[in-house]
């Protein structure tokens, strides 16, 4: 620890008491590597505000003597955006103390949450009056508002709710030098010029710390109905999406995953069976929700939809869930996929996007040219059919060394699927953000005037660099106090 991060940490024990700082190298440990265990890095101290005003002081405090901060909430990121440097420079700013649902109202269909509330209790709280909040995914459970805020994280429900920048109706932040934006008045129309609030939203904590949000509720699950499709492509798949949303609004997920994707769930996660008899090429998970029931139920909708799709040919075979349990049994499937995944040895993850309409070819086309291009290697895609998102896998040889193989051939392979991405007029970053991971692969796709735009943006907020340094996009490094 530095001098100037010393005097620090002592000021903050002093003024918030030894709960705001953690210097045992034992307890900040697990907070210091990513969640995919990629990115390793140190910090001497965990600051923890229990408050807004005590956040916005420990940055001020910081900002005096520019001390850099790497903003923190359940750790969930997969592209190493909440790891600190490895040099000790920063020191962690976590907001997990900051967990209080501060209003939630039911005729509002609005919710006020702090950084740190896990995903998974706002839904809870939201339920017990009758709404939900129509964002979730795999981390629920660990994944905080805050960094679901500042990542504009995605989920299974984009294809009906949109991202998390659709659903948020304000913010509350710090700003690098300690001054409080406070956005959470969820105003239909506010035209006083630019919108900070969404500057803030998927700015991963680079130009500001995401303190509390107002989140857009909807009304809860009156009746759901969950299906398992079998079907020969990607473009069968999305003529089945095209085909259903003619004919209904109600469908919310429509998930895609290869046939041998789902062999390695099967393989490696125990207590997991195949939805259908046969093995199918190319299987879809489908969710369709109501929040009414004078609507038509949805399994009687999914089975009249389906039944049509079987007998036009679209798919070779289907099966509703006849349960919540069978229901949370498919869709386990579909969460388990990146842990069956390292189960199965070193893979290079890719969160890209293309235009919809090209999906389904670019998913077998961009793995047919990746094998051709790495021999040995085994590409897969899967992902959000509905909203162009594809998570592209590529799995290493058998026998590939991880070490060697992470540090020489992982990097050209990303190199040549983002490529491909850039050449279909995709994004190399769906939903995790840019990171430290992908911050190279940004500056060498992105057109000019958009990298000297981001420059801009963050010289402007934020001159001395000392939020989520390494993260995103850079200035000099962060000047040394006199």
């Amino acid at each position: 620890m530095t001098p100037d991060q010393s005097r620090l940490v002592e000021t903050i024990r002093q003024r918030f008491g030894d709960k705001a700082v953690t210097t045992d190298p034992h307890d900040i440990a697990p907070w210091t590597t990513d969640w995919r265990g990629r990115f390793h890095g140190a910090a001497p101290a965990i600051l923890s505000p229990a408050s807004t005003d005590q956040a916005a002081a420990i940055v001020a405090l910081a900002a005096q003597s520019r001390i850099a901060l790497v903003p923190q909430g359940g750790n969930t990121s997969m592209v190493g955006g909440a790891t600190p440097p490895a040099d000790g420079s920063a020191l962690i700013l976590s907001l997990r103390r900051m967990n209080r649902i501060r209003a939630l109202s039911a005729p509002d269909m609005l919710a006020v949450a702090e950084a740190g509330v896990i995903l998974a209790d706002l839904h809870a709280a939201a339920l017990e009056q009758g709404r939900r909040f129509p964002l979730t995914l795999g981390a629920r459970g660990s994944a905080t508002i805050g960094g679901l805020v500042s990542t504009n994280a995605g989920g299974t429900q984009v294809l009906r709710f949109g991202t998390m920048r659709s659903l948020v109706a304000g913010v509350e932040a710090v700003l690098p030098d300690g001054s409080i934006h406070d956005g959470l008045s969820a105003l239909r129309k506010d035209n006083r010029g630019y919108d900070l609030n969404q500057l803030l939203i998927g700015a991963e904590g680079t130009l500001g710390v995401v303190t509390a949000a107002s989140l857009k509720l909807v009304p809860a699950v009156a009746a759901r109905a969950v299906a398992w499709v079998g079907l020969e492509s990607p473009v069968a798949a999305l003529a089945l999406l095209r085909a259903m949303e003619a004919r209904t609004r109600t469908i919310e997920s429509f998930e895609i995953i290869p046939g041998d994707s789902l062999a390695l769930v099967l393989g490696h996660i125990p207590d997991t069976r195949a939805p259908l008899a046969d093995p199918h090429r190319w299987h879809v998970l489908i969710e369709a929700v109501i929040g009414d029931l004078g609507e038509e139920p949805p399994a009687k909708l999914l089975e009249r939809l389906l039944a049509d799709a079987l007998e036009s040919g679209l798919v070779q075979d289907a099966v509703i869930a006849a349960s919540e349990a069978q229901a949370e049994a498919f869709w386990r499937l579909r969460d388990s996929l990146s842990e069956a995944e390292r189960s199965a040895g070193p893979a290079v993850q890719h969160d890209i996007s293309v235009p919809v309409a090209d999906m389904p070819r670019f998913m077998i086309d961009a793995a047919s040219a990746a094998e051709q291009r790495f021999p040995g290697t085994h590409a897969t895609a899967f992902g959000h059919l509905g909203d162009g998102n594809v998570h592209f896998h590529v799995r290493a040889p058998a026998g590939a060394d991880p070490n060697r193989w992470y540090a020489t051939d992982a990097p050209e392979i990303t190199r040549f699927v983002h490529d491909l991405v850039v050449a279909a007029g995709g994004s190399i970053s769906a939903e995790h953000g840019i990171g430290q991971m992908k911050r190279a692969e940004l500056e060498r796709l992105s057109p000019p005037a958009r990298m000297a735009a981001l420059r801009a943006i963050k010289s402007a907020l934020d001159p001395d660099g000392i939020f989520n340094p390494g993260k995103l996009v850079t200035l000099a490094p962060a000047r040394t106090a006199p």
